[in-house]
């Protein structure tokens, strides 16, 4: 028989035996276990030898007054709950009888139904304490496990990070040798070559450079973990129309209206908060390719508690089906012969943004466009 099928032990407590001996007649057939005693001392062995859940005792005894025995009670076993029965109830004894451990008391002479109703309640808040001492232990043991588990994930992320770092610092030095060899071949034999062999050495040099630009971008996410963050207030307008102006020429005779309207200042990492600007306007840039007049908006406002900021375009957009793979690292949501990339400038961008305890989301409509938006926290919260 298991705790939650065993029936509640109680441990009756008075000098007069009559009053024992009634109290087990009329509770064992209400389902209660009861073991009777006229002795403090006999009650107090039968306590440490065996298991109780509830003891019932009476206030005036020649050996020991009622609190003191559940005070004695308290001291061997806490969890066992205390009623005084008393023939002379008043709010001193029930406040003295509280701080002794008791829940409550009963007045003699007794009525079957109040024992009961007094014994049900007495229960239940035993199983609410039991419940909450479990939930409790459950709950620090998943800490536990928890910061456990964060610890082999930070352990993890920066292992990760340092072989990203490695692999793509080791790959620099061969990827450029293969560069500068296949430009060696197109200057001194690219004449001679057959016009085949001349469009196989030319997709070579570009899988070069896509590949070169690859690893730029694993080294800059890699990097991210690593760099120490520096707030300071920014100036968001300045820093905005310097990169639309570092960006804007490399698009050719392109028809593009860039507009740039208000924009809050930030406490952010200057370096960092550019790169996020210039990942997301470039985004813009690229996807409007295809548009015979781009738009691009770059807004902001302050928000409660903070400020968010937007690029918008009138771009390729995207199927919002698949707004949860845009920030996943590698993942594109457009044929690499349509627009060119790594799949990693979105994720950089998330990176920078969540370290500073902001977030980043984006709206979109297939050929209508999209908007990239991040929200920062007014003092910024750093991890």
């Amino acid at each position: 028989m298991d705790s939650a099928t065993m029936p509640t032990r109680l441990l009756i407590v008075d000098d007069e035996l009559a009053q024992v001996q009634a109290l087990c007649e009329t509770l064992i057939p209400e389902g209660y276990s009861a073991t009777g005693f006229t002795s403090v001392a006999q009650a107090l062995d039968a306590l440490r030898a065996g298991k109780f859940d509830i003891v019932l005792t009476d206030l005036t005894m020649p050996e020991m007054d009622g609190i003191a025995f559940l005070r004695a009670v308290n001291r061997i076993d806490p969890d066992v709950v205390g009623i005084v029965m008393t023939g002379h109830g008043t709010i001193a004894t029930a406040v003295e009888a509280m701080k002794a451990g008791a829940l409550d008391y009963i007045l003699k002479p007794f009525n079957l139904s109040v024992i009961l109703r007094m014994l049900a309640r007495t229960q239940a808040m035993q199983r609410l304490r039991r419940e909450n001492t479990a939930l409790l232990q459950r709950l620090g043991e998943r800490t536990v496990e928890l910061e456990a588990a964060n610890r082999e994930l930070r352990a993890a992320n920066r292992e990760l990070e340092a072989f990203s770092y490695s692999v793509s610092h080791d790959l620099r030095a061969p990827l450029r040798t293969i560069a500068g060899l296949v430009q060696v071949l197109l200057e001194d034999f690219g004449a001679r070559m057959p016009s085949g062999a001349q469009a196989h050495v030319t997709t070579i040099s570009g899988q070069a450079l896509r590949m070169a630009q690859l690893i730029e971008d694993l080294l800059r996410l890699s990097h991210l973990g690593r760099q120490a963050l520096s707030k300071e207030p920014v100036d968001v307008a300045s820093l905005v129309h310097e990169v639309v102006s570092e960006l804007r020429p490399l698009e050719g005779d392109r028809k593009i209206e860039i507009r740039v309207g208000e924009l809050p200042q930030a406490a952010a990492d200057p370096s960092l908060l550019r790169q996020v600007f210039v990942n997301l306007v470039s985004n813009a840039l690229k996807f409007t390719r295809q548009r015979p007049s781009a738009v691009i908006r770059i807004e902001g406002s302050m928000q409660t508690g903070g400020s968010t900021y937007s690029v918008a375009d009138n771009g390729a957009g995207f199927d919002m089906g698949h707004a949860d793979q845009l920030f996943r690292i590698f993942q594109r949501l457009h044929r690499a012969d349509e627009f060119e990339g790594t799949g990693v400038g979105l994720s950089i961008a998330q990176r920078i943004v969540e370290r500073h305890g902001g977030k980043i989301w984006a709206q979109a409509q297939e050929d209508r466009g999209a908007t990239f938006s991040f929200s920062l926290p007014e003092q910024g919260t750093f991890v």
